[in-house]
């Protein structure tokens, strides 16, 4: 690998390590100023908004400029929300302000690595990138516990200014962000050039909207597109109904509950990396039932609660931990070993039909307007002031039920055309 490879790579897992931090914290923050509880989910809905925003707008923005130019500026955005959130503005308001950046970050890391690499280096480069960015999701996540710990936040505020334990962890948070600034200024300017962007907001759109309703159009993109749109949304939601659940069902602190979606995204990088070992493109869509599995086992899991193994220890560990972990491992294998071969037959899809940015672009969109869609209604059953285990049910029967119409509108679109048609076909653009 070229040497500006390694910096790309590390700028990459510093900004994520960093953002994910940042996600707990905020969350602290919400707790110190007694914001009602449907406040939480809302903290993702604000970031993610901006995906949906500028969706036909940051692929254009990514190739305007040096990729490494685009990421330090995009990466400034993020540093000037949480700046934001540490001298006393909302959180939601800055954590949109970090999700901005986010947004602009997303086509830069990926755009570059075509730009820098030769093609068949790209499966590696790509293995990297998204090895590099769940690792930094466990850190990150357990960072945060870590840092909003009583103890440890206490040593943070005597050395970093703040009016608040979270607010002092909030300066540990910037120095990931700023060594990720310094990353980006080393990425090599690639040379790589584009055509003039054209501006004009309407021509933008009107292009974007071509790209959407071809690929929805498609007989597998529309059903590829369908199930990550659906399972994007479900996992952003999850992770807060996680955090409610070792709450109530475990007893666990904010601090230390934190770890059980590091535990969860240990459980999806198994299943991806099962998923990329036995299933191969041709048979992707026979992994479905899994999403059906993964829903159920989410609403039972509601059912599982610290009294039903009582104070048992392993090695010093409580059994019920050990139980709850292994069950959230459980369905992060589900989870992963079920949305990577649709992610994989959606990109062949969408460079079947567009060209891979604008694929990239429409499958973002779709994604983030599934997790704005389920973290509202999230919310709204928490301002209903429904239990989380009723959530839970809810939430697990839905993606249960959902994944099954997709599978019988499927078995529908097959009557109409054969799958090796389907796969085989030749790209088609207007």
């Amino acid at each position: 690998m070229k040497k500006g490879f390694y910096w790309i790579i590390s700028a990459q897992f510093l900004s994520s390590l960093a953002d994910n931090s940042l996600l707990i914290v905020a969350i602290a923050l919400l707790q110190e100023i007694s914001a009602p509880a449907w406040a939480t989910p809302m903290l993702k809905f604000t970031f993610v908004v901006s995906y949906v925003l500028l969706a036909a707008f940051v692929a254009a923005f990514a190739d305007s400029r040096p990729k490494g130019k685009v990421m330090f500026i995009t990466n400034m955005i993020k540093i000037t929300g949480l700046l934001l959130m540490l001298f006393g503005s909302h959180p939601l308001l800055a954590y949109g302000v970090v999700g901005l950046g986010a947004a602009a970050y997303s086509p830069a890391k990926y755009g570059i690595l075509t730009e820098l690499l030769p093609p068949e280096k790209l499966v590696v480069a790509n293995s990297w990138i998204e090895g590099t960015t769940v690792v930094s999701i466990i850190l990150g996540m357990g960072l945060g516990g870590v840092l909003i710990k009583p103890e440890i936040a206490e040593v943070i505020s005597h050395y970093m200014p703040g009016k608040t334990f979270a607010q002092s962890a909030l300066w540990v948070v910037l120095i990931f962000y700023a060594t990720a600034a310094v990353c980006n200024l080393f990425i090599p300017d690639t040379g790589a050039r584009y055509p003039k962007v054209n501006w004009r907001i309407g021509a933008m759109l009107k292009e974007f909207g071509y790209s959407v309703k071809t690929l929805w159009h498609d007989k597998l993109g529309q059903i590829s597109l369908a199930v990550t749109t659906l399972f994007w949304g479900a996992g952003a939601t999850l992770q807060f109904i996680v955090l409610e659940w070792a709450k109530e069902s475990l007893g666990l602190p904010l601090s230390e509950s934190s770890w059980l979606l590091a535990v969860f995204a240990i459980g999806i990088t198994i299943g991806a990396v099962s998923a990329g070992a036995l299933i191969p493109l041709k048979k992707s869509l026979k992994v479905l039932g899994l999403g059906i599995l993964m829903g159920i086992s989410c609403a039972a899991l509601s059912f599982y609660h610290k009294g039903l193994v009582g104070n048992m220890d392993v090695f010093g560990v409580p059994l019920y931990l050990i139980i709850a972990c292994l069950c959230l491992i459980g369905i992060g294998a589900l989870a992963g070993f079920f949305v990577v071969p649709m992610n994989a037959l959606l990109q062949h899809r969408g460079h079947v039909r567009l060209t891979a940015g604008h694929s990239i672009a429409v499958q973002n969109f779709n994604e983030n307007i599934g997790i704005l869609v389920m973290l509202g209604v999230y919310a709204v059953l928490i301002k209903l002031q429904l239990s989380t285990q009723a959530i839970m049910v809810i939430f697990g029967g839905f993606v249960a039920c959902t994944i099954g119409l997709v599978m019988l509108w499927h078995k529908i679109n097959m009557r109409e055309r054969d799958w090796t048609v389907l796969i085989g076909e030749e790209k088609q653009r207007h």
